[in-house]
């Protein structure tokens, strides 16, 4: 299937290279030419910018972009997408931006025949590189199926989450408590271990309990309780605490325009900010447990 792909950082390439590996004939861009060069070399053909993509003989275009500002001016900006993409061309836009800028978007390619599917993703760079990504996918069902070729090469699962701005809304919904859970597993770790306790002991415990969740049992903030997680690495790679920060933006945004309460929250976005501030911002977000470790 010939596919444009616009939009190839930490999480875009990975993707990227997995659909070439598939044996899909991509098309891409990216501002950066270090990341067009990598796709390049493992056998993709390099646009000029992004209106040769929307202009080229794609079936699908796919777009993974860092905020909703940059979404809008790709597929709305004067040589945008929509600018020059031909009628029934499916859009799929997997960043994670707020729902109501997703519909906006989805809203302006129907208009022109193009139907648009959101399809944020969960699983991070190591499920990127892996192609063990979850999409959690709004639009209609129809077009998902047409997608699901492609959207299967990228990760194990999408989710129809319902209309346009529905996989945002489930993003948004799921790295709220991602964050919330992080900081409390932080908390709960830091506390049993400064009265005694062995951490892999405490984590054990945790994970056989009541207190379990993905930041505890897969994802565990403490150094030397799991040797794959970020906590074993200096907290480098994964999701960054700028990005969940982000998130948590998003998050707290879509409550205030539709008047939901958001307290803890609130509160996470605050505490990850106080952490940023102090340098840390390029760290995973689980070093939020330095805040608790004195000796950190």
């Amino acid at each position: 299937m010939q596919i444009g792909f616009i939009g190839l950082g930490n999480m875009g390439g990975p993707m990227a290279h997995n659909m070439i590996q598939a044996g899909h004939d991509l098309l891409v861009f990216d501002l950066s030419s270090d990341a067009v060069k990598v796709a390049t070399d493992a056998g993709a053909t390099a646009a000029g910018s992004v209106a040769e993509v929307a202009g080229s003989a794609v079936e699908i275009i796919i777009t993974m972009l860092p905020a909703a500002m940059h979404v809008k001016q790709v597929y709305q900006g004067e040589n945008g997408i929509l600018a020059g993409v031909a009628p029934q061309v499916l859009l799929i836009d997997a960043s994670t931006i707020d729902p109501l800028s997703a519909r906006e978007v989805a809203a302006a390619a129907q208009e022109q025949g193009n139907a648009m599917l959101d399809a944020p993703v969960s699983g991070g760079t190591g499920g990127a590189a892996a192609g063990t990504l979850t999409f959690m996918v709004g639009g209609e069902a129809a077009d998902l199926e047409r997608a699901r070729g492609v959207l299967d090469v990228m990760g194990k699962q999408a989710i129809h989450c319902g209309p346009s701005g529905n996989g945002q809304v489930a993003k948004v919904a799921n790295n709220l408590l991602l964050g919330i859970t992080m900081i409390g597993v932080s908390e709960a770790m830091s506390l049993g271990v400064t009265l005694g306790m062995d951490p892999k002991v405490l984590a054990e415990v945790i994970n056989t309990s009541s207190g379990r969740c993905w930041s505890s049992d897969t994802y565990n903030p403490f150094p030397g309780v799991m040797d794959n997680a970020p906590a074993a690495r200096g907290y480098s790679g994964g999701f960054g605490t700028d990005l969940m920060i982000k998130d948590l933006g998003l998050a707290t945004e879509a409550a205030k325009q539709v008047g939901q309460p958001l307290l803890l929250g609130a509160l996470s976005q605050q505490i990850y900010q106080g952490f940023s501030a102090k340098g840390q911002g390029q760290l995973d977000f689980s070093a939020i447990i330095k805040n608790y470790r004195q000796e950190e």
